[in-house]
């Protein structure tokens, strides 16, 4: 053990340290439900911006993405992050102000199914237990793709077997969501928020100037992209190569799509019935638009000019020494996951106490997106189905302690979908994003801005456009070329139209339910 990986334990204990000490100041300052899951509508707009993209960027903006760039897919890179900066845009724009409006108005709502319940009047509570389904199902696999990032990281800087790294980013993901709740996880994606940025910026900074400006750089990796086509670096690199040449108009349709996806992501759009006031949305938007785009201008930098500035080291990703014909004359003496892009920039540029904690960036992003899925998810149970259904009597405490079981059963399920070391980040954010995109979207969206939208047709569009999802999702592009279009396109197209036929079609309109309609519509801000 050197003094290096000393240096870089110091580093991620102290951070680590830092998130734990959050949930425990913030523990004993849950006194109800709604400080335990909105932080009782008191978060300010810096911290709600950052805690938005934070928990929705998650380990594939410094994993998955710049693992992309790597292998030659710079074209789905621009075209997905294209997609999802609009789409966040769009969502703080449309979804924001009503979203918090409505949600007080309908019954004081700290949950999207307790709010869909609620503006809907779904006396049968069907749509909760729908709703409740859906957001396990997605969520559960969405909290997988951050342990498999935090086991990855720990492999690659601490060289920690796989399933080690997974025990590790599940105890202390848990002990600060389950002691500290909504305020805790917003403080800790803001602290996470702040450290992803930074990292960006410095070492986008540092990779350029390293390969003699922007121009020399530009050229490097054009020559890299050749020589990896001509098949200097082996066949596996060769044919991520190739496989990302071919990228056409469908590609282009289901890489904006992503966008789509914002507006149904219960973990985003909640920090949106969080935030104090609605006069600080404007601000929240401007903060939370400009993060993604720095955030996304590094991910293009990292992923590809780490092609080049990590071969200059000696170090080829996304191949194996048994695939690279002479290694030796390339001058590679070390290879590794493509995935890993960043994390070995970040450990060939900077000391390795430096390193270690801006490689707690991907520690940060894995964790402020797992802690808020696993908060949200953990709502859905102990509100819409324990009190909600089962024990509608309830204390405030019972809620508490449910939600706090809720979470620990949750990311039990998803370190069991993460024992997989092949699992791939992208593959499993890329459902999971889907799947709710395409079942809560459309929904959201109707109930803010349509009066004639009925329970019926929630219910319908939510159960249809999640099997459109799934079912999608299973039919390789080999049956047709239409299967490899994103599955988030006809599951939300199916979602909207059933929800809006069907309600249509729904004679028995409630009439309470329109009359607390227009009053919402009437609410100022």
């Amino acid at each position: 053990m050197n003094s290096a990986f000393i240096a870089k334990i110091i580093a991620f204990a102290l951070y680590l340290g830092l998130m734990v000490f959050i949930g425990i100041r913030y523990a004993n300052k849950n006194s109800s439900s709604s400080d335990f899951f909105l932080g009782g509508r008191k978060v300010g707009p810096w911290v709600t911006a950052l805690s938005a993209e934070a928990s929705d960027s998650s380990a594939w903006l410094l994993m998955g993405l710049p693992g992309l760039c790597y292998l030659g897919g710079i074209k789905e890179t621009f075209w997905t992050a294209l997609g999802l900066i609009i789409g966040t845009y769009l969502n703080w724009l449309f979804v924001a102000k009503p979203l918090r409006k409505c949600s007080i108005s309908f019954g004081d709502s700290i949950t999207i199914p307790e709010f869909l319940s609620n503006r809907f009047k779904d006396k049968s509570r069907v749509l909760s237990v729908v709703s409740v389904v859906f957001i396990v199902l997605f969520f559960t696999i969405y909290t997988a793709s951050g342990f498999v990032a935090c086991a990855k990281l720990f492999n690659s800087v601490f060289g920690l077997p796989y399933h080690a790294g997974l025990a590790i980013g599940l105890l202390v993901i848990l002990c600060y969501t389950i002691t500290g709740g909504y305020t805790a996880v917003c403080t800790t994606d803001f602290v996470q928020g702040m450290l992803i940025v930074i990292a960006f910026i410095v070492s986008g900074i540092i990779a350029v100037v390293a390969l003699g400006g922007p121009s020399e750089a530009v050229a490097q990796v054009q020559n890299f992209d050749a020589r990896a086509l001509a098949n200097d670096f082996g066949s596996k690199i060769k044919e991520a190569f190739e496989g990302n040449l071919r990228f056409g108009g469908m590609s282009i349709v289901s890489a904006l799509a992503w966008g789509l996806g914002y507006f149904g992501m219960p973990h985003i759009i909640v920090r949106f019935m969080g935030i104090r006031s609605n006069k600080e949305v404007k601000n929240a938007r401007r903060i939370g638009t400009v993060w993604m785009v720095i955030s996304y201008v590094g991910t293009f930098i990292i992923g590809t000019l780490g092609t080049v500035y990590l071969l200059k080291s000696g170090i080829l990703l996304g191949t194996n020494a048994a695939d690279v014909a002479d290694a030796a004359a390339l001058g590679v003496s070390q290879f590794g996951d493509a995935e890993t892009v960043f994390s070995a920039t970040m450990q060939q540029m900077f000391p390795a106490f430096i390193a270690g904690i801006f490689l707690c960036a991907i520690l940060a992003a894995s964790m402020s997106t797992a802690d808020s899925q696993l908060l949200a998810a953990s709502s859905a149970v102990s509100r819409d189905i324990y009190k909600g259904i089962i024990n509608k009597n309830a204390d405030e405490k019972t809620v508490l302690n449910i939600s706090r079981v809720s979470v620990f059963v949750i990311a039990l399920i998803a370190l069991f979908l993460s024992l997989n070391p092949e699992s791939s980040i992208f593959g499993l954010v890329s459902y999971a994003w889907a799947g709710f995109g395409a079942t809560f979207g459309p929904l959201v969206l109707l109930a803010l801005y349509w009066r004639g939208m009925t329970n019926k047709g929630a219910i319908a569009g939510l159960i249809g456009g999640g099997i459109t999802v799934v079912a999608w999702h299973q039919i390789p592009a080999s049956v047709h070329t239409i299967f490899g279009l994103y599955e988030i396109v006809p599951g939300f197209i199916v979602c909207l139209i059933l929800a809006v036929v069907v309600s249509l079609l729904d004679k028995n309109k409630d009439e309470q339910m329109l009359a607390e309609f227009d009053a919402y519509k009437k609410m100022e801000d």
